[in-house]
């Protein structure tokens, strides 16, 4: 039996069985029940989540007493402490409430609480991920062309604000004979691009946007576009997350007919 890398449907069979494990798992996405901004509780109390939480200079000061059974770093705490954002997954954050996981984030400024809950609706009610067979005509050679410095635009997020995403250059590929950019952003810790992008089965046949995670180009900008391996955004699979829509310009005028599309269950409620 050949190898997946001279097996790229074999590959992509693994890639997408992979991405299924990890959104259903006990903290994946499809766990996140809430996500409870600092500033609209400014007496610190968020219902359903307990202690008291607060704003305190570069982090959040929580005050708990031990009978709201919140735990710090597997030990039972009570007192008050102070937390900055928490880089660990969700499965190994280090608050927990009962079953919970309770995560700091941070944007622009304001601090909330995530709360991941195993028990959640949408991952008892989730059946799989509508998914496109891999079709080689979507693995495309690409060219990054980076900003001479990093760019900062508006863009609407999920929840109907609109936020700062942060953009590295250019990344050009072509289709069916023609040239096409998404504007792609660039990890600080590997230099990976990842890009927004929407397409012109947005909204029909699958869910409005989706995000590509080329890889790192090489020291020419050369990298690999897969489309087959498409993602959903976190967003399609709860409410609560914040995800950036498309930035001007990368919305293609062309059906990417690859990668994940939709939740399955969306083929019987609409998109």
């Amino acid at each position: 039996m050949s190898d997946d890398a001279d097996d790229p449907p074999a590959a992509w069979r693994k890639w997408h069985e992979h991405r299924v494990a990890a959104v259903s798992a006990p903290y994946g996405p499809l766990a996140l029940t809430g996500t409870h901004w600092l500033a609209d509780y400014p007496e610190g109390r968020i219902p359903a989540v307990p202690g008291l939480w607060r704003p305190a200079g570069g982090g959040v000061a929580l005050s708990a007493d031990a009978e709201e059974g919140i735990r710090l770093d597997g030990e039972p705490f009570a007192g008050e402490t102070v937390l900055a954002t928490d880089g660990a997954p969700p499965a190994h954050s280090r608050l927990s409430a009962g079953q919970t996981r309770l995560v700091l984030i941070r944007r622009e400024g304001e601090w909330a609480v995530r709360v991941f809950d195993p028990d959640s609706k949408a991952r008892a009610a989730f059946t799989g991920i509508e998914a496109t067979p891999y079709d080689p005509a979507f693995v495309l050679p690409g060219q990054f062309r980076p900003y001479d410095e990093d760019r900062t635009v508006q863009v609407e997020n999920a929840d109907g604000r609109a936020r700062g995403l942060g953009l590295g250059g250019e990344l050009g590929f072509r289709f069916e004979g023609v040239e096409f950019t998404l504007q792609a952003a660039v990890d600080e810790e590997d230099g990976s691009l990842w890009a927004v992008f929407g397409d012109a089965t947005g909204g029909r046949s699958s869910y409005r946007f989706r995000f590509l995670r080329p890889g790192a180009p090489d020291a020419s900008g050369a990298v690999g576009v897969d489309f087959n391996r498409a993602l959903l955004p976190p967003c399609a699979f709860a409410d609560h997350f914040i995800c950036p829509f498309p930035p001007p310009g990368n919305t293609l005028p062309f059906e990417v007919a690859a990668g994940e599309r939709r939740l399955k269950d969306a083929l019987a409620t609409g998109i």
